[in-house]
């Protein structure tokens, strides 16, 4: 495998399904993500939790909050708070950008998903819109309705 390939493998650590569900995804941002070792190693044997977590930009900057990355075992004094706030590296202009469209239109910032691209953290945040809940409604009857022609088409192959 040459060094290019290296440094453009995703390896998912961890989704939000949840987000998914609850909401509606307009568009996705891929942000790094500021860390420290424990954490990072943390990750790396995936304990970490992004159910409940959000985004919010506070003086120009980007940061997770209720994102919940497991304390390392062998981390002793190094440990951090695992809810702590983490910030997201994002250039000026998009987080700019995504400000105005957040005030304007009243969006939300989600955390998608959680992964590694070569060696490094990213998270992809995603630009939301709330679902209300005949939209979650919707959204099971088509799945269920795409489970009943699959079946019916697998056993009509019989």
């Amino acid at each position: 495998m040459s060094e290019a390939d290296k440094k453009t493998q995703l390896k998912t650590i961890a989704e939000n399904r949840k987000a998914r569900h609850d909401y509606f995804i307009l568009e996705s941002f891929e942000a790094g993500i500021e860390l420290v070792g424990t954490e990072v190693k943390s990750i790396r044997k995936g304990s970490v939790n992004l159910k409940d977590s959000w985004c919010s930009i506070d003086n120009g900057e980007l940061f997770v909050r209720g994102m919940h990355i497991a304390p390392y075992e062998q981390g002793n004094i190094f440990n951090r708070e695992p809810m702590r706030t983490r910030r997201l590296l994002l250039h000026k202009r998009e987080i700019m950008r995504l400000y105005g469209t957040l005030k304007q239109e009243g969006l939300t910032l989600v955390p998608i998903s959680l992964y590694f691209k070569g060696s490094r953290v990213k998270m992809q945040v995603g630009l939301c819109k709330g679902k209300k809940i005949y939209d979650k409604r919707d959204d099971m009857a088509a799945r269920a309705a795409k489970r009943d022609i699959d079946r019916a088409v697998k056993n009509y192959d019989r």
